[in-house]
């Protein structure tokens, strides 16, 4: 009879997990001994957890399913806590197994113990679970698995004491199928589809699975019929996106331009997606920015199947058969001389292969990103879903990952690129077909402009030292070197398009430093506090036209 490991790691796998993100300590080695017994589970090493708690979730974003992890007691999942932050808001389904003292060890308050527990409801509200014997492991194990892959997707924390793993007796168990989504009450459908007839002006903003090709053409069969403005939330989960797939235009990140965006509508149609709030609060400034005069509805819960609901939506309104507005297929064109940011996002645009991954923390150095690759072949985006920097080179492993025909662009600001650079080691080891630009602009840029924006005294040089990361500047190409990742610095267009043409035609990693000025700098960065101050006043053909030039 197998021992607890076993049977969990067996459980595991026949629920079609394929895929476990690990930084093991002491409390898990039974774990990892049992992984040679098990061949349809692949054990990927992380440096540190924070790589593998976001690698599994961009493996989660693009495989649809779960992977697990294996963190090392309540530490270790404390250190990978701002990446499984992350998943939760990007509603990925992930199975963490954390280790844990022995049963007869916690009353000693050992050096390493901690209240696990509490440390994961953070990230898993729905699910944490102690197994207290190797005969309800498994069962338990299943249970993560049903929360976690159910709709929306969800962290799940399965806590695993030392000896409920080494345990006899483990016994593995089926996890039951998965349901089918439920759809949205027929009152429901023809509520809304009462507010788009009624003449007002009408938006909708899709989240979550909404964006993928499915519920897009839906969403754009009902606005070519109706006139619907569609918007997809700020930072998707993930978004198929390019030539020959609708158009949709992202809810800004600064709170000013998405008033603008959304004062002209009467009715906000949410499918799988939160109605739009500041990231922050701001003196003087509304968090919640849909305008007084406009009216949330939803059509689709993040529990429920957002493209069957659309596609219900259509058929009440008579748009099932309509033509969708479509990209037209279009490169930006070569970029020429000194690199700046936007030449960055010209050359991934002008370069980037059919069926690529964009995993995109650009920050404020990606401004451009959007509009240069819009007419791109087709091409998933995953973002920073919930804010904690730090997901972008993780969360390309998982990509490369879960999609190993597929390549891989990350797209790194300087500063976020900090925070995980162990992932360049994993994306070594595994081989993984992953081309990494960072940005090196040598600058917190996006603190700096919320340092104007929160309205702070005039910041003095003790201030300032705090947002400012160029004294050392980082040689990035010399580090991903030092992790067995091919590097390359380049300061100019040219040198760029010949690291990129030579990365993406030579698979498994590269990492290609990007030296570039500020996009934000200097007056640019004391002129737009101002600017976005005066947005609600200007004529609003002004204001549209600088909105696009800011954040186009």
């Amino acid at each position: 009879m197998p021992n607890g490991a076993q049977a969990l790691i067996k459980t595991l796998v026949d629920a079609g997990i394929e895929v476990c993100f690990s930084n093991p300590g002491t409390s898990e080695m039974h774990f990892v001994a049992a992984l040679d017994g098990e061949p349809k589970l692949r054990a990927i090493l992380a440096l540190f957890e924070g790589v593998a708690t976001g690698a599994a979730d961009g493996y989660a974003r693009m495989a649809e399913k779960p992977a697990a992890t294996l963190l090392h007691l309540g530490c270790g999942l404390g250190n990978g806590l701002a990446n499984l932050h992350n998943a939760r808001k990007g509603n990925s389904p992930v199975v963490n197994i954390v280790g844990d003292h022995a049963t007869y060890h916690v009353k000693y308050d050992a050096q390493l113990q901690s209240d696990i527990e509490t440390v994961a409801r953070n990230v898993s509200p729905n699910f944490v679970r102690t197994s207290e014997s190797t005969e309800s492991l498994c069962r338990d194990a299943a249970d993560a698995v049903t929360a976690a892959r159910g709709l929306p997707g969800q962290v799940a924390t399965l806590v695993l004491p030392a000896d409920v793993s080494w345990g006899d007796g483990g016994q593995p168990c089926a996890v039951p199928p998965q349901p089918q989504a439920p759809t949205a009450d027929n009152k429901v459908i023809d509520s809304v589809a009462d507010a788009i007839r009624n003449g007002r002006k009408t938006a909708m903003l899709l989240g979550g699975r909404a964006l993928r090709e499915p519920g897009l053409l839906a969403a754009a069969r009902i606005a070519a019929h109706t006139g619907v403005t569609v918007f997809a939330e700020t930072f998707p989960a993930r978004i198929q996106r390019g030539a020959g797939l609708p158009p949709v235009e992202r809810v800004a990140y600064l709170a000013e331009l998405v008033s603008l965006q959304l004062s002209e509508f009467d009715n906000l149609i949410l499918v799988d997606a939160k109605a739009p709030v500041s990231f922050f609060a701001y003196p003087g400034k509304q968090s919640y920015l849909v305008p007084d005069s406009c009216t949330a509805h939803t059509l689709s819960t993040p529990e429920q199947d957002a493209t069957a609901n659309l596609n219900k939506l259509a058929e009440v309104l008579g748009a099932s058969q309509a033509q969708p507005m479509l990209q037209p297929a279009g490169r930006p064109g070569r970029p020429k001389g000194k690199l700046t940011a936007e030449k960055v996002c010209r050359a991934v645009g002008e370069l980037m292969p059919e069926n690529s991954i964009i995993v995109d923390e650009s920050i404020t150095s990606g401004l451009l990103l959007n509009a240069m690759t819009a007419g791109a072949p087709r091409h998933d985006m995953i973002t920073l879903t919930g804010g904690a920097i730090g997901q972008g080179l993780p969360s390309a492993i998982g990509a490369a990952v879960a999609c190993p025909d597929r390549p891989v662009l990350a797209l790194i600001g300087d500063g976020t690129a900090m925070y995980t650079n162990q992932a360049l080691w994993t994306m070594a080891r595994e081989n993984l077909d992953v081309t990494t630009i960072i940005f090196n602009n040598a600058s917190y840029s996006i603190l700096n402009v919320e340092l104007e924006r929160v309205g702070a005294k005039e910041a003095g040089e003790k201030a300032e030292s705090q947002l400012d990361i160029s004294g050392p500047v980082t040689n990035y190409a010399l580090l991903a070197q030092s992790m067995g990742v091919h590097g390359t610095r380049v300061r100019t267009s040219e040198a760029l398009l010949k690291a990129m043409e030579y990365a993406l035609n030579n698979p498994g990693p590269h990492l290609i430093e990007a030296v570039i000025p500020e996009s934000l700098n200097g007056m640019k960065r004391k002129v737009l506090p101002r600017l976005l101050k005066i947005l609600p006043n200007l004529p609003r053909v002004l204001s549209k036209a600088l909105k696009k030039k800011i954040a186009p």
